[in-house]
């Protein structure tokens, strides 16, 4: 199993507009071959240390079965018209792909 954990900061006063969009893909990704879950995710305030908050980034959870299923899944049309429709909002993003140690 591979597990993924992307960071996307948004443009400033664009958040709901992209969870919006991000969450209108989600059931086409869980159709997809080997997608075990795939959830957008926004900081709680705990006031735990050393967390740190951060409104304007959205963190997606993902599971997927191989990595070879994670690649299939970047290139579906619906993930391309995702970027599309996605490309103006985020300032920046980052990926981990992690397996279990």
């Amino acid at each position: 199993m591979i597990n993924v954990i992307a960071s996307i900061r948004i443009n400033e006063g664009q958040l709901s507009e992209f969870i919006e969009i991000f969450k209108s893909n989600i059931p086409n990704v869980l159709e997809e071959k080997g997608c075990i879950e795939y959830v957008p995710t926004v900081d709680v305030p705990t006031g735990l240390p050393p967390q740190e908050l951060n409104n304007n980034v959205v963190t997606i959870i993902e599971k997927w079965d191989s990595l070879e299923d994670l690649l299939a899944h970047l290139s579906t049309p619906h993930m391309l018209g995702y970027r599309e429709k996605t490309k103006n909002l985020v300032e920046k993003m980052s990926v981990k792909v992690l397996k279990e140690a």
